[in-house]
């Protein structure tokens, strides 16, 4: 079997556009994969311009790790969130032609479950006006779909610092939270790497009381000593690794054990199997894996495929439940939330096909998303 031809499709949203890749072979087996590039698909277009002619086309889809390496070695330059990310999307494709051609779901080729459901947690739900009252509320509808851990960045704008008023409207946004979803539900905190290390430890330890399951990046990702240094005043586990793009940057992380729970992007990291062996690695620290998820239905799916055969799983992060409904139809098959998890994914492969119609009713939108603007959180992405 030989890969004869890759076809790029991108589907608009209100604030991020989903870039799908489908791998065609000679056999007349087809898969897919996806990238989300946030305000970078242009680059992510151009890298699989040049990228699939010189080290994809004529290859056998079932050599990843041969396909994979070369895609990494011979262009010569230190891989990045751009050429990692395209590396992942054909790579996921390329899982999902052997599933189809065996007749497999893509877990069972990476070593088989480990479990028989995968938790899930619920992000982009808290599109409301940042106050106690809409935040609960939102959260209340969360739980009402089926979920049992959810996430939120109540930090507004903020950057480095925060003054005592914002630092109380944050608690009092957590606390409405908390109290709209009762004690069993998990809630998580997301810093967006926004703060300077005093006042991500001072925010963690005012909001240790609603119990929180994690912060997340509450510094920025350059600076791992930083990070470390928050991990050891803080009781709540720290959770990090969604900028992180390949599994040679997180020898600092682990090394220092700055964080408990490693949150790798699959589709910017170079694919499953790479993710994999990243987990792997994790374990031998005991971090767990809670990968990073704004994928659509395709990102997703590969994510699902990962956790069902990943020891160190945590959790997974979902947003499709919360975006236009166009988003989880351009490619159905990935399996609802019941009860706070997803049921294992159905094969054969990623078990999900992509519906060019939908695709081309929605196309790419021209959108600037920006975490450091006002009401960033209603996920209504600036125009170009």
């Amino acid at each position: 079997m030989r890969i004869v031809d890759v076809k790029t499709y991108v589907l608009g949203t209100a604030w991020r556009n989903l870039t799908f890749v489908e791998v065609h072979t000679d056999e007349g087996i087809t898969g897919v994969g996806e990238a989300r590039m946030l305000n970078h698909t242009d680059a992510l277009l151009g890298y699989l311009a040049e990228a699939v002619p010189n080290h994809v086309l004529g290859r056998d889809p079932f050599q990843i790790e041969d396909l994979v390496f070369h895609m990494m070695r011979d262009d010569y330059a230190r891989p990045d969130y751009v050429m990692m990310s395209g590396i992942a999307a054909i790579e996921i494709a390329c899982w999902d032609i052997m599933g189809k051609a065996l007749g497999l779901p893509v877990y069972q080729l990476l070593g088989g479950a480990v479990r028989d459901r995968i938790k899930a947690y619920a992000n982009g739900w808290y599109t409301v006006e940042r106050t106690p009252e809409q935040f609960a509320e939102a959260a209340r509808r969360v739980v009402e779909r089926g979920y049992r851990a959810l996430k939120l960045d109540p930090f507004g704008a903020g950057y480095y610092e925060l003054d005592l008023a914002e630092k109380r409207r944050v608690i009092a946004l957590v606390e409405a939270v908390r109290d709209a979803v009762g004690s069993e539900v998990e809630i998580l905190i997301e810093m967006h790497g926004r703060f300077n290390p005093a006042t991500a430890i001072e925010m963690a330890r005012l909001l240790e009381p609603y119990q929180p399951s994690w912060i997340e990046e509450p510094v920025p990702p350059h600076n791992l000593a930083a990070l470390k240094k928050v991990a050891e005043q803080v009781r709540i586990p720290v959770a990090t690794g969604e900028r992180i793009h390949t599994r040679y940057d997180f020898r600092e992380l682990f090394e220092l054990q700055a964080a408990d729970i490693i949150q790798p992007d699959i589709t910017h990291l170079g694919g499953l199997l790479e993710t994999k062996k990243l987990a792997a690695w994790a374990d031998a620290y005991y971090v767990l894996v809670a990968p990073h998820n704004v994928c659509g239905p395709v990102g997703t799916a590969a994510n699902l495929h990962l956790a069902a055969c990943t020891t160190n799983f945590k959790i997974q992060e979902h947003f499709n439940d919360f975006a236009e409904a166009h988003v989880k139809a351009a490619a159905p098959g990935v399996p609802d939330v019941v009860d706070g998890y997803f049921p294992l994914p159905q094969g054969p492969g990623l078990g999900v096909q992509l519906d060019h119609s939908v695709v081309a009713q929605h196309p790419r939108r021209r959108v600037f998303f920006n975490l450091f603007a006002e009401e960033w959180h209603r996920r209504q992405a600036e125009r170009e």
